[in-house]
């Protein structure tokens, strides 16, 4: 699978240079260490504020888009977020699960608090694609970033996480602690973690015909470790039972597969031992991957995949 632009392909600089906004806020809101981190300080320091009603009606964005005055960022689907930069004024899609509501608020406030970008248009619209860590417009891209480093505080989430017992569980529980998704949290996990790790996001299962099913690839996430030994990884787009992969997949009740055994081999043809697992909720399911010699411990007898 061709890997597609990421959040992680801004330049160093790129990335250097959000990263300074989002602590700036964090520091000019008090929120550093407060958790989960206070959105309406981040909003007041933004200088924007939140219109916590539902508008974005097509007679509404016909409106703004009229006083846009050419100066618009228009989305390409429904559109479930609104800057208005000369007001200061954001408008969400009320209809947001309260953790997605969160991110998309706080990439409104990036789009505001970062200077060069409040400067760029007059009215942004946001939609799904623009929240995608794939999105093509690099204005979304470092928003989304943004977004990221202000919800789990720099590299305080990485922090926690490093302490705690490397598997799936982990930025589960501490998705809690930061009012995340579980999307969001298992995606900070692994891409920013010093292990060799990667996380495949898979669509719900679709039942074929017989006891069978077919599970797409959404995107897959690598760290930095698991790329450098194993390249931008060729994984397949579609899981069936028949897959070792595959297997892990939780149908029924089940919300997980439990550690599993399995082996991949690197750029270099050389063969690595890891432990897989996986977990689902209502939306997709993750199989989280890493390999056993940057655990830090002993590896444990599993049930081979």
């Amino acid at each position: 699978m061709m890997m597609r632009p990421d959040d992680c392909s801004l330049t160093p600089s790129q990335l250097a240079k959000v990263r300074a906004e989002a602590g700036r806020a964090l520091r000019e809101a008090g929120a550093l260490g407060v958790f989960p981190t206070p959105i309406d300080q981040i909003l007041d320091v933004a200088k924007v504020q939140e219109i916590k009603e539902d508008v974005l009606n097509p007679g509404f964005l016909a409106k703004m888009r009229g006083k846009a005055e050419g100066a618009l960022k228009s989305a390409l689907s429904k559109v479930i977020g609104l800057f208005d930069a000369v007001a200061g004024l954001v408008f969400l899609d009320q209809s947001l699960y309260p953790s997605k509501k969160r991110f998309v608020t706080l990439h409104e406030a990036g789009h505001g608090f970062m200077p060069w970008q409040r400067i760029a248009y007059r009215i942004v619209e946001d939609c799904e694609k623009a929240l995608e860590p794939d999105a093509a417009d690099l204005f979304d891209r470092e928003a989304n970033v943004f977004a990221a480093e202000v919800l789990f505080q720099l590299d305080t989430f990485a922090g926690m996480a490093a302490d705690e017992k490397f598997e799936i569980w982990t930025p589960i529980k501490l998705a809690k602690k930061f009012d995340a998704s579980l999307y969001a949290s298992i995606r900070q996990y692994v891409s920013k973690n010093h292990r060799r790790c990667a996380v495949l996001v898979l669509n719900m299962p679709e039942l074929v015909e017989g006891d069978g099913f077919r599970a797409t690839l959404r995107r897959p996430i690598q760290s930095e470790s698991f790329t450098a030994v194993f390249g931008q990884y060729t994984w397949p787009t579609v899981f069936t039972p028949d897959d070792a992969l595959g297997k892990l997949v939780p149908l029924g009740t089940r919300k997980s597969s439990g550690k599993r055994a399995w082996s991949m081999v690197d750029r270099n043809g050389d063969r690595h031992e890891c432990i897989v697992e996986s977990f689902t909720q209502t939306h997709q399911v993750f199989i989280l991957i890493h390999a056993v010699k940057t655990l830090g411990s002993p590896a444990l007898i599993l049930t081979a995949a």
